[in-house]
């Protein structure tokens, strides 16, 4: 069994069906923006944690670098598979506003670790219990911004745009010919 299906089986017993959301196009995006968060996370997390606990760089540049490094594989999994644009990306239209977001996730994130480290220290933690803090604080301030991030993704960012042509293959023509047998006067 994945974790999809189980995920599905578990939103089944809800009472108000959300399988049935998780199995359409949006819950689709949802669950594929969810992975792709949490690879973020995973690649954040692990970079934070080398960067402040191992190499002991301070929390606002540990935070600075694992939010720059986690955001590029972010930005191309949203982009391509949870959205499924392909091509060429618009710098203004997409670029830019993604990295508008990864960086108010970072400003908040930096700004949350920092008065965490002072915190810390201040109170005289243990190494190792001010890097997990710090860590704990840096997932906490993201998951603040997802779900914001998912509407911008979806309503503004990555919306497929359809060209005239496209629009005119899927509307109906009327027929302006007479029907058999109805007399029109003139």
């Amino acid at each position: 069994m994945t974790l999809g299906s189980l995920a599905l089986r578990v939103a089944d017993q809800l009472p108000f069906r959300a399988g049935d959301r998780l199995r359409g196009p949006g819950g689709q995006k949802l669950w594929r923006y969810s992975v792709a968060s949490i690879v973020a996370v995973v690649v954040s997390e692990i970079c934070l944690v080398v960067f402040n606990g191992v190499i002991g760089m301070s929390a606002w540049v540990s935070s600075s670098l694992a939010t720059a490094i986690a955001a590029i594989p972010n930005y191309y999994m949203n982009r391509k598979w949870a959205w499924g644009k392909h091509g060429r990306s618009h710098i203004l239209k997409e670029v830019a506003p993604f990295w508008v977001l990864a960086f108010a996730g970072w400003a908040l994130s930096t700004y949350s670790v920092y008065l965490t480290e002072g915190y810390a220290k201040d109170h005289h933690f243990a190494h190792v219990w001010t890097t997990t803090l710090v860590a704990v604080v840096y997932v906490a301030a993201f998951g603040i911004l997802w779900v914001g991030k998912f509407i911008v993704f979806n309503r503004l960012m990555f919306v497929h745009r359809h060209h005239q042509h496209d629009k005119d293959a899927h509307t109906v023509s009327v027929s302006t010919a007479k029907p058999a047998g109805v007399r029109v006067p003139g």
